[in-house]
């Protein structure tokens, strides 16, 4: 076969571990991430997703001359906004370079005409030796939303990502694996040695264990209800009789519960967790629960020689089921290194946020307590426009085609038209997380109407009986 050589601004088709080939295109790291040793590999930046990972470079092929084929075997929604986005990318460039070559031709008249500017201006490949000077193009989509995703301080679209990954951590305190350590060196994850526990198997839990035994950790699993064990252990996971029997047996032991009882009772409580641990065993607390939980949590792990780290998931069931979690970690750093390998697995990224444990839980009240009041928002629109004669599919083309347009709108939205309200996030959890938020507004004197005002509509909601359906369940709230 022949040999394709690759070069810093090319576009290419990117294998990254189990996921089908993606669009990206090879650019120049962070100064501070280094190279991997081994095999020669490029670092790439994907369109239309966060990702962005050192691939080895026979998992790298020409974006051109394989784009029909990639196009037939992929039909995801996903992807195909992601080959959207490079051809839009394309475009722009075309006519820079266009531009570009008229003004040179009009000024250098009798010269050699220059040649045309490369899609993504970039400095030499010397760039991967630690010295990076990587100014993307202002107008590549990605880029921008890396930007607006990571600060609120407004910045221009030209400064290098080494210098955005050095505000992201000055100014609040975090880090990301995939930004920082990169979460997948070589397009592959190697799954850790250590003995992964998990307590908890509900919707979001039963996800994530899947994808930990898919990329080949040793799981030992239990569940209150013994039987959702089962299809996990036909699948290789080993069956813990108690928590504490779990953390006895493994290294490392993850928790996904419901609500701040059901994590206080999993450690306190006959059997518990708290029974089986011992120096050195880690405990991982995954449930969205207050910031008070977490420190009473963290507080009587570590009294027993144990170590602590809270990482909460920002996510749904079909997310989970994806692998594409976003995980917020704090308190025992260590402990969030020796997991890197678990949240590849189970998420797109994470991040661990500096300072006190109980700051993850903090972070996550505030992201849900949003889009807890998001989802009531937009169930109050579509039952308004119901109510005033308008077309609720209108409603929701036109919102997807303007500023606010998400996979999320559009699926919450679709499912409320069919009267689909199958759980992927309970209305009973993003109610009680809007409750945890607006009690942790009060105990900082900091209002919280709107938060507030969602939280009554989600509360009518559970009245007419919609707590396990899903948050999108809320809409029922106006209709009756």
């Amino acid at each position: 076969m022949a040999t394709v050589h690759l070069r810093i601004g090319d576009l290419v088709w990117g294998k990254l571990g189990r996921y089908p080939p993606w669009p990206g295109k090879i650019v120049s790291p962070p100064k501070d991430l280094k190279k991997p040793r081994g095999k020669k590999c490029f670092f790439v930046k994907f369109f239309g997703t966060e990702d962005h990972a050192w691939i080895k470079v026979e998992q790298l092929k020409p974006y051109h001359p394989h784009k029909e084929e990639m196009i037939k075997i992929n039909k995801g929604k996903r992807f195909q906004q992601a080959v959207d986005a490079v051809e839009e990318y394309l475009k722009k460039a075309k006519g820079k370079d266009q531009t570009h070559s008229d003004d040179k031709s009009k000024s250098d008249k009798g010269r050699k005409a220059a040649k045309p500017m490369k899609i993504i201006e970039e400095d030499d490949e010397d760039a991967f030796k630690g010295g990076s000077s990587d100014k993307p193009v202002k107008d590549d989509p990605h880029f921008h939303h890396f930007l607006l995703s990571q600060s609120e301080k407004p910045a221009s679209s030209m400064e290098p990502i080494t210098k955005r990954l050095k505000i992201i951590e000055e100014d609040t305190g975090s880090t990301s694996i995939q930004a920082a350590d990169s979460t997948a060196i070589n397009g592959s994850i190697t799954p850790t040695d250590k003995r992964i526990g998990f307590l908890g198997l509900g919707l979001m839990g039963s996800g994530v264990v899947s994808n930990l035994l898919k990329m080949g950790h040793v799981v030992t699993v239990w569940n209150r209800t013994a039987e959702k064990c089962d299809l996990f252990v036909q699948e290789g996971a080993r069956l813990g009789r108690t928590p504490a029997e779990v953390v006895s047996m493994c290294d490392i032991t993850f928790s996904c519960v419901s609500d701040p009882k059901a994590a206080r009772d999993l450690v306190l409580g006959p059997s518990g967790v708290l029974q089986g641990i011992r120096p050195g065993k880690c405990y991982i607390e995954m449930s969205t629960v207050d910031p008070e939980t977490i420190t009473e949590l963290a507080q009587v792990i570590t009294s027993r020689g144990g170590r602590f780290l809270e990482a909460p998931v920002s996510g749904s069931q079909q997310l989970s089921n994806d692998g594409m979690l976003v995980i917020v970690a704090a308190g025992d750093r260590s402990v969030y290194e020796d997991c890197s390998s678990c949240f590849q697995a189970m998420g797109k990224t994470s991040f661990f946020i500096a300072g006190e444990a109980g700051n993850a839980a903090r972070m996550m009240l505030i992201l849900n307590m949003v889009q807890g009041s998001f989802m009531a928002t937009i169930a109050e629109g579509l039952t308004l426009a119901q109510a005033t004669g308008q077309s609720q599919q209108t409603f929701l083309d036109i919102l997807c085609h303007g500023q606010m347009a998400s996979t999320f709108v559009d699926q919450k939205c679709q499912n409320i038209l069919q009267g689909n309200f199958k759980p992927d996030y309970y209305l009973k959890h993003i109610q009680k997380d809007l409750r945890l938020a607006i009690s942790m507004g009060d105990s900082v004197n900091h209002p919280t109407p709107m938060a507030a005002a969602a939280n009554e509509v989600y509360k009518r909601a559970k009245a007419l009986d919609q707590s396990d359906n899903d948050m999108s369940a809320v809409y029922r709230a106006y209709i009756h």
